[in-house]
């Protein structure tokens, strides 16, 4: 199954996750279908780079996102 979820990046102490569609059972920073976006908690402007087109594609293909990434949406009004 696919799912749309985060990709840990960053150093230590100051991470920077990746919105990923990937499979269920790679590893979580381990390979992925396609970069969707980036998320960085330290900033105010919390997503950059979103590729709202590209998620809807995967969700209509059936892909799954984490409660994570579909919150994180959702504050940053993100329509799909």
């Amino acid at each position: 199954m696919i799912k749309i979820r985060l990709a840990r990046g960053g150093r230590k102490k100051m991470p920077i996750y990746t919105i990923v569609a990937a499979d269920s059972r790679k590893a979580r920073d381990g390979r992925f279908l396609e970069k969707l976006g980036q998320y960085n908690p330290a900033r105010e402007e919390l997503l950059s780079d979103v590729k709202s087109e590209a998620i809807k594609k995967w969700v209509e293909k059936g892909a799954q996102m984490s409660d994570t990434v579909r919150t994180l949406l959702k504050r940053s009004k993100v329509e799909l």
